[in-house]
Protein backbone atom coordinates (compact mmCIF):
# COMPACT_ATOMS: atom_id res chain seq x y z
CA UNK A 1 0.00 0.00 0.00
CA UNK A 2 1.52 3.51 -1.00
CA UNK A 3 2.22 6.08 1.72
CA UNK A 4 -0.82 8.12 0.76
CA UNK A 5 -3.16 5.38 0.79
CA UNK A 6 -2.00 4.26 4.37
CA UNK A 7 -2.88 7.58 5.15
CA UNK A 8 -6.22 7.91 3.55
CA UNK A 9 -6.88 4.59 5.73
CA UNK A 10 -5.76 5.77 8.54
CA UNK A 11 -7.84 8.86 8.32
CA UNK A 12 -11.06 6.88 7.21
CA UNK A 13 -10.94 4.52 10.25
CA UNK A 14 -10.92 7.94 12.83
CA UNK A 15 -13.82 8.87 10.81
CA UNK A 16 -15.47 5.94 11.09
CA UNK A 17 -14.67 5.74 14.48
CA UNK A 18 -15.39 8.92 16.03
CA UNK A 19 -18.75 9.04 14.23
CA UNK A 20 -20.18 5.45 15.31
CA UNK A 21 -18.75 6.46 18.99
CA UNK A 22 -21.31 9.45 19.28
CA UNK A 23 -23.82 7.22 19.40
CA UNK A 24 -22.38 6.00 23.07
CA UNK A 25 -22.87 9.62 24.26
CA UNK A 26 -27.06 9.32 23.20
CA UNK A 27 -26.86 6.14 24.34
CA UNK A 28 -25.74 7.11 28.18
CA UNK A 29 -27.62 10.31 28.57
CA UNK A 30 -24.56 12.37 28.17
CA UNK A 31 -25.83 14.95 25.23
CA UNK A 32 -28.92 16.59 24.53
CA UNK A 33 -30.27 17.84 20.81
CA UNK A 34 -26.79 18.91 18.71
CA UNK A 35 -24.24 19.61 21.86
CA UNK A 36 -21.29 17.73 22.99
CA UNK A 37 -18.91 16.25 21.08
CA UNK A 38 -16.09 13.81 19.93
CA UNK A 39 -12.55 14.26 17.93
CA UNK A 40 -9.83 11.76 17.25
CA UNK A 41 -6.08 12.25 16.31
CA UNK A 42 -5.62 10.66 12.97
CA UNK A 43 -1.98 8.50 14.28
CA UNK A 44 1.15 9.03 12.91
CA UNK A 45 -0.53 12.50 10.93
CA UNK A 46 -0.76 15.96 12.28
CA UNK A 47 -4.58 15.84 11.36
CA UNK A 48 -7.87 15.00 13.83
CA UNK A 49 -11.25 14.11 12.72
CA UNK A 50 -14.26 16.22 14.61
CA UNK A 51 -17.51 16.24 14.85
CA UNK A 52 -19.26 19.10 12.58
CA UNK A 53 -21.33 22.22 14.06
CA UNK A 54 -25.03 21.95 14.52
CA UNK A 55 -25.55 18.37 12.92
CA UNK A 56 -28.13 16.06 14.50
CA UNK A 57 -26.99 12.40 15.81
CA UNK A 58 -28.71 10.53 14.00
CA UNK A 59 -27.83 12.54 10.76
CA UNK A 60 -23.81 11.70 11.76
CA UNK A 61 -21.70 9.64 10.06
CA UNK A 62 -17.79 9.37 8.18
CA UNK A 63 -18.70 11.29 5.73
CA UNK A 64 -19.57 14.19 7.37
CA UNK A 65 -17.11 14.32 9.47
CA UNK A 66 -14.25 17.07 9.46
CA UNK A 67 -10.89 16.85 9.24
CA UNK A 68 -8.65 19.45 11.04
CA UNK A 69 -5.36 20.28 11.01
CA UNK A 70 -2.99 20.88 14.59
CA UNK A 71 -4.37 24.35 14.15
CA UNK A 72 -7.79 23.68 14.04
CA UNK A 73 -8.18 24.70 10.50
CA UNK A 74 -10.32 22.71 8.48
CA UNK A 75 -8.17 20.51 5.43
CA UNK A 76 -9.50 22.12 2.51
CA UNK A 77 -11.34 20.05 -0.07
CA UNK A 78 -11.45 16.65 2.35
CA UNK A 79 -14.43 14.87 2.76
CA UNK A 80 -17.10 17.03 4.93
CA UNK A 81 -15.06 20.11 4.58
CA UNK A 82 -18.11 22.43 3.33
CA UNK A 83 -19.44 22.48 7.00
CA UNK A 84 -18.52 23.78 9.98
CA UNK A 85 -16.52 21.86 12.36
CA UNK A 86 -17.43 21.75 16.21
CA UNK A 87 -17.40 25.43 17.84
CA UNK A 88 -14.73 23.23 20.36
CA UNK A 89 -12.22 22.68 17.58
CA UNK A 90 -9.92 24.99 19.08
CA UNK A 91 -10.02 23.62 22.16
CA UNK A 92 -9.12 20.19 21.00
CA UNK A 93 -7.10 21.39 18.84
CA UNK A 94 -4.98 23.02 21.49
CA UNK A 95 -5.00 19.93 23.59
CA UNK A 96 -3.30 17.43 20.88
CA UNK A 97 -0.46 20.14 20.04
CA UNK A 98 0.39 20.05 23.63
CA UNK A 99 -0.69 16.48 25.56
CA UNK A 100 1.37 14.57 22.84
CA UNK A 101 0.14 11.40 24.73
CA UNK A 102 -3.59 12.40 23.97
CA UNK A 103 -5.32 10.72 20.98
CA UNK A 104 -8.98 11.16 21.73
CA UNK A 105 -11.26 14.17 23.22
CA UNK A 106 -14.75 14.02 24.46
CA UNK A 107 -17.05 17.43 25.49
CA UNK A 108 -20.66 16.80 26.71
CA UNK A 109 -22.61 18.59 29.02
CA UNK A 110 -24.22 16.05 31.28
CA UNK A 111 -25.74 16.69 33.78
CA UNK A 112 -24.64 16.26 37.03
CA UNK A 113 -21.13 16.63 36.35
CA UNK A 114 -22.12 19.90 34.77
CA UNK A 115 -23.47 21.07 38.04
CA UNK A 116 -20.41 20.19 39.60
CA UNK A 117 -18.72 22.18 37.19
CA UNK A 118 -21.82 25.53 37.91
CA UNK A 119 -20.71 25.06 41.25
CA UNK A 120 -17.34 24.97 40.67
CA UNK A 121 -16.16 22.25 42.81
CA UNK A 122 -14.01 19.14 42.39
CA UNK A 123 -15.97 15.65 42.91
CA UNK A 124 -14.20 14.42 45.92
CA UNK A 125 -13.01 10.64 45.58
CA UNK A 126 -14.75 8.65 47.88
CA UNK A 127 -16.09 5.66 46.10
CA UNK A 128 -13.51 3.23 44.83
CA UNK A 129 -14.77 3.12 41.03
CA UNK A 130 -13.52 6.67 41.17
CA UNK A 131 -10.01 5.81 42.63
CA UNK A 132 -10.00 3.16 39.73
CA UNK A 133 -10.71 5.51 36.72
CA UNK A 134 -9.10 8.76 38.01
CA UNK A 135 -7.28 7.95 40.61
CA UNK A 136 -8.39 10.99 42.78
CA UNK A 137 -10.73 13.77 42.39
CA UNK A 138 -12.30 15.09 39.17
CA UNK A 139 -10.82 18.48 39.10
CA UNK A 140 -12.04 21.96 37.90
CA UNK A 141 -11.08 23.99 35.38
CA UNK A 142 -11.22 27.46 35.05
CA UNK A 143 -13.96 29.47 33.59
CA UNK A 144 -13.01 30.37 29.52
CA UNK A 145 -15.21 31.36 26.52
CA UNK A 146 -16.20 28.75 24.03
CA UNK A 147 -14.84 29.80 20.23
CA UNK A 148 -10.52 30.07 21.26
CA UNK A 149 -8.55 28.25 22.56
CA UNK A 150 -9.22 29.30 26.38
CA UNK A 151 -10.79 26.43 27.12
CA UNK A 152 -7.94 24.16 25.41
CA UNK A 153 -5.32 26.26 27.63
CA UNK A 154 -7.80 25.30 31.12
CA UNK A 155 -7.87 21.69 29.72
CA UNK A 156 -3.96 21.48 29.31
CA UNK A 157 -3.55 22.89 32.23
CA UNK A 158 -5.58 21.36 34.58
CA UNK A 159 -5.22 17.65 33.31
CA UNK A 160 -1.39 18.35 33.51
CA UNK A 161 0.36 16.24 35.88
CA UNK A 162 -2.95 14.90 37.26
CA UNK A 163 -4.23 11.58 36.98
CA UNK A 164 -7.64 12.53 36.23
CA UNK A 165 -8.86 11.69 32.38
CA UNK A 166 -11.91 14.19 32.94
CA UNK A 167 -11.73 17.89 33.78
CA UNK A 168 -15.02 20.35 34.99
CA UNK A 169 -14.56 23.23 32.89
CA UNK A 170 -16.44 25.95 35.69
CA UNK A 171 -19.81 27.14 34.74
CA UNK A 172 -19.51 24.70 31.45
CA UNK A 173 -19.46 21.16 31.28
CA UNK A 174 -17.13 18.13 31.07
CA UNK A 175 -14.12 17.84 28.81
CA UNK A 176 -11.95 14.05 28.83
CA UNK A 177 -9.05 12.75 27.36
CA UNK A 178 -7.91 9.52 26.18
CA UNK A 179 -5.36 7.54 24.24
CA UNK A 180 -8.16 6.87 21.50
CA UNK A 181 -11.69 8.29 20.80
CA UNK A 182 -13.09 4.93 22.36
CA UNK A 183 -10.79 5.88 26.05
CA UNK A 184 -12.08 9.50 25.91
CA UNK A 185 -15.69 8.25 25.36
CA UNK A 186 -15.30 5.93 28.23
CA UNK A 187 -13.72 8.23 30.70
CA UNK A 188 -17.13 11.17 29.84
CA UNK A 189 -19.03 7.89 30.78
CA UNK A 190 -17.70 7.09 34.06
CA UNK A 191 -17.03 10.87 34.80
CA UNK A 192 -20.76 11.19 35.02
CA UNK A 193 -21.64 7.86 36.83
CA UNK A 194 -18.79 9.10 39.61
CA UNK A 195 -21.18 13.00 39.43
CA UNK A 196 -23.94 11.21 40.19
CA UNK A 197 -23.71 9.02 42.92
CA UNK A 198 -21.31 10.91 44.69
CA UNK A 199 -24.13 14.19 43.96
CA UNK A 200 -26.59 11.51 45.56
CA UNK A 201 -24.27 10.63 48.48
CA UNK A 202 -23.84 14.34 49.62
CA UNK A 203 -27.51 14.80 50.12
CA UNK A 204 -27.79 11.69 52.21
CA UNK A 205 -25.23 13.14 54.96
CA UNK A 206 -21.26 13.46 55.08
CA UNK A 207 -19.29 10.94 52.67
CA UNK A 208 -15.67 9.32 54.11
CA UNK A 209 -12.97 10.36 52.05
CA UNK A 210 -10.81 6.97 51.02
CA UNK A 211 -7.46 7.46 52.04
CA UNK A 212 -4.63 8.16 49.78
CA UNK A 213 -2.77 5.10 49.99
CA UNK A 214 -5.71 3.39 49.04
CA UNK A 215 -6.51 5.55 46.06
CA UNK A 216 -2.92 4.80 44.82
CA UNK A 217 -3.60 0.85 45.32
CA UNK A 218 -6.72 0.49 43.73
CA UNK A 219 -5.80 3.31 40.53
CA UNK A 220 -2.71 0.84 40.41
CA UNK A 221 -4.09 -2.01 40.21
CA UNK A 222 -7.34 -1.34 37.87
CA UNK A 223 -4.87 0.75 35.10
CA UNK A 224 -2.11 -2.18 35.53
CA UNK A 225 -3.73 -5.12 36.44
CA UNK A 226 -7.49 -5.61 36.03
CA UNK A 227 -8.55 -7.20 32.96
CA UNK A 228 -5.13 -8.26 31.75
CA UNK A 229 -4.15 -11.94 30.75
CA UNK A 230 -2.67 -14.21 33.14
CA UNK A 231 0.80 -15.62 31.95
CA UNK A 232 0.28 -19.18 31.85
CA UNK A 233 3.93 -19.79 30.68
Amino acid sequence: MSSDNDMQARIQAVREDVSALHEQLTRYGLVIWTGGNISGRVPGTDLFVIKPSGVEYDDLAPSNMILCHLDGTVVEGSEGSERSPSSDTAAHAYVYRNMAGVGGVVHTHSTYATAWAARGEAVPCVITGQADEFGGEIPVGPFAIIGDESIGEGIVQTLTGHRSRAVLMQNHGVFTIGSNPRDAVKAAVMAEDVARTVHIAKQLGETIPIPQDKIDSLFDRYQNVYGQKKDNS
